[in-house]
């Protein structure tokens, strides 16, 4: 009989991995619209209506899986993750006062903002977290939730920190189109990438070999400045380069939101995810994964 996995926060990359994760589980999905649920249902996902931001429309979640598959974001405000501590107390409680077990796992996406600014440094996991904005503040305390309810309760938590992700769907093609500048070569900022196909397959591995406690970075071999990323794209669809301005004419050429990720540069190692949770990238670089798009699907986007 195959056991159970709960996922939280059924979006793009839960329906990707949909299909390899449901040879393995019985797949539930906690899902706040009703208009969702068939969408769930044809990836062979279970739908259980519930809100994370209304701990008491989380009465079903108990119990109900030996695993849990965290995917949901946090609030958009604030310092403190409450969705995650709306799942862990429904968990709790609800395994409790049903005499269940509480889940044996549970997978976090987490992101590589805990990091801060590392001056372009290249980094490993047991670089020390240094979160500049409330997003990432959130993160951090997502995470430190986690590992605490896993160490009390003895539940197997591991953490996937993820950078920039992209795939055919999800490219900077607006932004090339309208001609939004880029930062100057001397003062651009390293990013880092992850497919969504290679970051679905990270949760599939994470499932089978992620150790207790333990964080992983889930990136690509791309070692890329983020006008590198824009130019490679444009390339590729017969775009324009982006203009490169310097950083002190940044502001109000560029959205706070994009202005608020070029403050931070950093490289992300991983190792750790090839050698522990044994994932082999289909889309080693950006470039990789470009090459098997056809230009032409510039013309549907």
């Amino acid at each position: 009989m195959k056991r159970t996995l709960l996922i939280i926060g059924c979006g793009d990359i839960a329906l990707r991995a949909s299909s390899l994760l449901r040879d393995h589980y019985r797949l539930v999905g906690l899902c706040r619209r009703t208009e969702s649920f068939d969408q769930l249902r044809s990836h062979g996902i279970m739908p259980i209506l519930g809100d994370l931001d209304n701990p008491n429309s989380l009465s079903k979640i108990g119990g109900v899986a030996h695993a849990v598959l965290h995917l949901a974001p946090p609030p958009d405000r604030g310092t403190r993750d409450t969705r995650t501590a709306h799942l862990l107390t429904a968990l709790t409680k609800q395994s409790r006062s049903l005499g269940r077990m509480l889940p044996q796992q549970l997978v976090y996406i987490s992101t590589s903002g805990v990091y801060g600014d590392c001056g372009g440094a290249l980094i490993d996991e047991n670089h020390p977290v240094n979160p500049q904005s409330d997003r990432a503040i959130r993160r951090v305390d997502a995470e430190g939730q986690l590992r605490g309810w896993g160490q009390r309760n003895r539940v197997n938590v591991s953490i996937l920190r993820v950078p920039g992700i992209y795939a055919d769907d999800r490219l900077p093609l607006a932004r090339l189109r309208e001609g939004v500048a880029a930062l100057i070569p001397d003062e651009d900022s390293y990013t880092n990438h992850i497919h969504a196909d290679d970051l679905a397959d990270s949760t599939v591995a994470a499932l089978k070999y992620g150790k207790p406690g333990r964080v992983y970075h889930i990136c690509d071999d791309s070692d890329l400045k983020m006008g590198e990323y824009f130019d490679l794209v444009a390339d590729h669809f017969g775009l324009p380069h982006p203009p490169r301005i310097p950083r002190a004419e940044a502001q109000g050429r560029i959205s706070p939101g994009m202005l608020s990720f070029m403050r931070e540069s950093r490289r992300l190692t991983n190792t750790r995810m090839k050698n522990e949770l044994h994932l082999n990238l289909h889309y080693p670089t950006v470039s990789d994964a470009l090459a098997l798009i056809p230009a032409s699907h510039l013309e549907s986007r």
